[in-house]
């Protein structure tokens, strides 16, 4: 896996993915190995290599990117009655740009 799958190859167009939902700054779109029965990733479209490097600056953008989680969440709950939302950090963190995985169901491996 590379460092950066998100902006090496879901953002590049190497990896072809399904968009969910996108906006100027934010794409939400369906994992290419799901975890879970539903499973969704939004990430910012800007590299962000994790919550923790976020800076003030990044106010805005956080701002837009919880608003998509917001609409993407309600969306799951709405259609499957439940959904998690989680982030990853070190080791957890496979790849190093900020991405929020939205998902339903029990584990399918």
């Amino acid at each position: 896996m590379t460092e950066d799958f998100y902006c090496e190859e879901a953002l590049s167009g190497r990896t072809p993915i399904t968009k969910v939902h996108e906006t100027a700054n934010v794409l939400a779109f369906h994992h290419t190995r799901p975890y879970w029965p539903v499973h969704i990733v939004v990430i910012p479209k800007r590299h962000v290599s994790s919550l923790l490097t976020l800076e003030e600056s990044d106010n805005e953008l956080l701002l837009e990117l919880f608003a998509v989680i917001k609409q993407i969440a309600a969306q799951v709950v709405a259609e499957h009655g439940a959904a998690r939302v989680l982030t990853n950090l070190g080791k957890y963190q496979d790849s190093k740009h900020l991405h929020f995985h939205v998902n339903s169901g029990d584990p399918l491996r």
